[in-house]
């Protein structure tokens, strides 16, 4: 593991930010570290990056400790925080050099490192231009630039799409998937597609705690209650539920419409293959054609919810079983 989280707690007086959080990041994949707001994410990146003192626990990078060994432990780490830290009055040129001098780079490595991040952000057409007048999006990668400068080995990004347009996010979207290539990269966003579309594995917070950590395919088989399969064939509703009988554990909806048939067919059996295979063969033994076919399972969306919502329910009861006793 290149990160190591272990039994992580930050309390703010009587408030518990991050309770008991631990999980490891393996080198060379994509992390997606997703909750609801209050969640805990930025206090865990901040507490990862050395920025915040944690209360208890241990965070060890490249096998440096984080609170032992500062030091060599933010040599192998690059933060991009929420609200970048830019100085507005000076060009992304100007500074990249003062980033550079500030992490110990040696000075005739300087500009090779500082001409190489500005290649890989594409950010070398407004290196002459005051910050504070370019784009949200080239702000962004400027941002990146500066934690990715002196080739860390983990990169760790707290919203970096946030406020960007469309097409700034797919730019931006982008540069993460080529930097997952030669670093361990860590990002939180609240863009549940995005999370899905660029990383490996992802860890879902609430309430300060672990409450999942798995790739995207495994959470979306773990919860998924059962398939879904929507299908339009070229037959009478009648015809439909016949066939659809040949098919075991399948609960049907069906509506005709003109010579088409819209069917909706529900199986608990998770292996989504075997059901279409079984539909299929059942309408081509009995020469109806089936025009379209569609499956659906549980989406990150279902899942994020199911989890966080799950955590807010368990804490609505606890607080009510509290409120009952003190009325005792």
């Amino acid at each position: 593991m290149i990160v190591e989280v272990k039994n992580l707690t930050k309390r703010y007086g009587s408030h518990t930010a991050v309770s008991d959080l631990s999980f490891g990041i393996e080198k060379g994949k994509i992390y997606g570290f997703l909750g609801p707001n209050g969640a805990g994410k930025s206090t865990t990146m901040n507490i990862m990056t050395g920025c915040l003192a944690a209360t208890k626990g241990d965070v060890i990078i490249g096998g440096y400790d984080i609170f032992e060994q500062p030091l060599e432990a933010k040599k192998l780490i690059g933060y991009l925080p929420e609200m970048p830290p830019l100085y507005m009055d000076r060009t992304p040129l100007e500074y990249l050099k003062f980033v550079a001098e500030a992490k110990g780079i040696k000075k005739e490595d300087i500009n090779k490192e500082i001409d190489k991040v500005m290649e890989e952000t594409m950010i070398k057409d407004v290196s002459d231009r005051i910050i504070k007048n370019l784009s949200k999006g080239y702000r962004q990668r400027v941002g990146i630039a500066q934690a990715i400068l002196g080739d860390p080995e983990v990169i760790i990004l707290d919203e970096p799409t946030v406020g960007l347009d469309p097409r700034q996010i797919i730019e931006i979207r982008d540069l993460i998937k080529k930097l997952g290539k030669n670093h361990t990269v860590i990002l939180s966003s609240h863009i549940l597609s995005e999370v899905q579309a660029v990383c490996d594995t992802i860890l879902i917070i609430s309430k300060g705690k672990m409450v999942a950590c798995d790739t995207p395919d495994n959470l979306e088989k773990l919860f998924a209650g059962g398939i879904t399969v929507k299908i339009t064939a070229e037959a009478s509703e009648k015809d439909v539920k016949n066939i659809c009988k040949e098919i075991k554990n399948i609960k049907l909806t069906v509506k005709e419409n003109g010579k088409y048939s819209e069917a909706v067919i529900e199986s608990k059996d998770k292996d989504e293959n075997k059901l279409c295979r079984d539909i299929f063969f059942a309408f081509a033994k009995n020469n109806k054609a089936i025009i379209e076919m569609t499956k659906s399972a549980a989406s990150l969306e279902d899942i994020f919810l199911e989890l966080t919502e799950s955590e807010t329910e368990e804490e609505k009861n606890a607080d009510k079983e509290s409120e009952e006793g003190d009325d005792e």
